[in-house]
């Protein structure tokens, strides 16, 4: 199953990826059924779930359900404990929104809902993160996870995210992280999709974030909490939600 998953993944473009798997989602439900793990966003049980990496493949982290990986699970859990984002009215953009929360945000009475990406067909908005077509200062949250990692200039980016972002509002913006580098790495003259996806987790990856990631927020004007919401946790529920231990969560706001 995992060799399998591999060339999936690879040769596949990601929409028509994203259509298939609502055929195949019923299927893989009913034969990983067991008791073994948990998703914490639909409660749904499971003996394993699937592995899932378009470079090196991590077993047991992609839920058959839901389709969430573990920085998905994470940031369900944190939203429900830790913010209001499930009752108090709010304006949300969400960039390139995962299956995992596409639906479920959408029924949320609470929530102005709105969704933008260049090329994903749950977009409503098709746009350029570097020059959005949004008003100054007109969102209460922006979720834009693993996107800034796609940009060649993330810079232009975190600007048009601050200047879209309400004073008193919150982001967050999750990325592929190596907490293990002090500076984030990005090499243009690394073309082979293959050498790219080793080096970068990803062969559509331009940069590999370090440590400084934070202090690029910081610089934009971002106020930023880096919380590792694993720590407030116990170490059999982060096994039974197949959570990533130690993994930041990047909140940021705008004073």
């Amino acid at each position: 199953m995992k060799k399998t998953f591999k060339i999936i993944l690879n040769t596949i473009p990601r929409p028509i990826l994203i259509r298939l798997s609502y055929v195949a989602r019923p299927v893989l439900e009913l034969f990983l059924k067991g008791d073994t793990f948990t998703d914490p966003i639909d409660g749904k049980q499971f003996k394993s779930f699937l592995p899932y990496g378009y470079g090196k493949q991590r077993n047991n982290v992609l839920s058959p359900s839901t389709l969430s990986l573990e920085r998905h699970r994470l940031l369900w859990l944190y939203l429900k404990s830790d913010t209001e984002f499930f009752s108090k009215h709010l304006k949300v953009l969400h960039f390139a929104p995962e299956q995992a929360f596409y639906k479920r945000f959408r029924k949320l009475k609470n929530l102005e809902y709105i969704t933008t990406d260049l090329n994903s067909p749950l977009a409503d908005v098709k746009a350029d993160i570097c020059n959005l077509p949004f008003k100054n200062n007109e969102f209460d949250v922006i979720l834009c996870n693993h996107v800034l990692e796609h940009i060649p200039d993330d810079t232009k980016a975190m600007e048009e995210l601050y200047r879209i972002l309400k004073p008193g509002g919150f982001g967050v913006f999750q990325i592929p992280q190596d907490l293990s580098r002090a500076e984030t790495f990005e090499d243009d003259s690394i073309t082979d999709k293959k050498e790219r996806a080793a080096i970068f987790g990803q062969y559509d990856h331009v940069r590999i974030y370090g440590r400084d990631y934070f202090d690029k927020l910081r610089k934009i004007g971002f106020t930023v909490q880096e919380v590792d919401y694993t720590a407030s946790l116990l170490k059999e529920e982060i096994t039974r939600y197949c959570l990533a231990k130690g993994e930041i969560i990047p909140i940021v706001y705008k004073n």
